[in-house]
């Protein structure tokens, strides 16, 4: 007779991989982390790893789920709150998520060491379809509504938010290409005011929105990844 998977225990015991997997990212860095630290930190064998992931990379790829699920998930009371404006909600989301993200510095930092590796050109791309995929959607209600209430001045919200999403996507390698250049000393701190601005007017102008209505960052937030 063929054994039956409990899956509630399948869920769980990957979970555990997973949450093992980021917390030793966080505080070991991932190219200095091997499986056998996982391994030692959940006291688990190697036959219990494999048969929930194939490789180092393959954990990381859910690691990553993990996370884009996570921050997707502050911006929903923002989305969902009836008492809003779309341009309120515009501005709460995306502060949401500088903040989550600013209470996990570490590990976002080591993700970007991983982001430009060239041996996790893969897991890039996982990255960027898991991160769009999370934003559309409540892009997509935000400009529905914007749309509704007059603000914004878009065709159709739907492929509104795709072009939205692309941008930001874009603002976001280009952020941290430029992190990595401040680290190195090669950008001034006004290089990076004036390219947040510059993202923030072409949402701006996409959305049909005034000037200064939706910056992408703040001040506080780039003080506390660029200084």
């Amino acid at each position: 007779m063929a054994r039956t998977l409990d899956p509630v225990a399948h869920a769980f015991k990957r979970d555990a991989f997973v949450e093992a997997g980021q917390r030793l990212i966080a505080t070991k860095g991932y190219e200095q982390l091997s499986i056998q630290d996982i391994l030692d930190e959940l006291g688990a064998s190697k036959g219990a790893f494999y048969h929930y992931f194939d490789s180092k990379q393959a954990l990381l790829r859910a690691v990553i789920d993990r996370i884009t699920e996570a921050a997707a998930a502050t911006m929903a009371p923002v989305v969902e709150d009836p008492h809003l404006t779309a341009v309120e909600k515009l501005r709460g989301t995306f502060g949401a998520l500088a903040q989550w993200k600013g209470e996990r510095r570490e590990l976002m930092l080591e993700l970007l060491r991983v982001w430009f590796s060239d041996d996790n050109t893969v897991v890039r791309e996982h990255l960027r379809s898991a991160a769009g995929t999370r934003l559309t959607e409540p892009l997509t209600t935000i400009i529905r509504q914007g749309t509704a209430e007059g603000t914004f001045t878009v065709t159709s919200p739907e492929h509104a938010a795709g072009v939205v999403v692309a941008v930001i996507m874009g603002a976001n390698e280009t952020f941290s290409r430029l992190f990595l250049a401040r680290q190195a000393g090669a950008v001034t701190f006004e290089e990076v005011e004036r390219t947040g601005d510059a993202y923030a007017e072409a949402l701006e102008r996409i959305l049909g929105l005034p000037p200064g209505t939706w910056p992408l960052t703040d001040a506080a937030t780039l003080h506390t990844w660029f200084d």
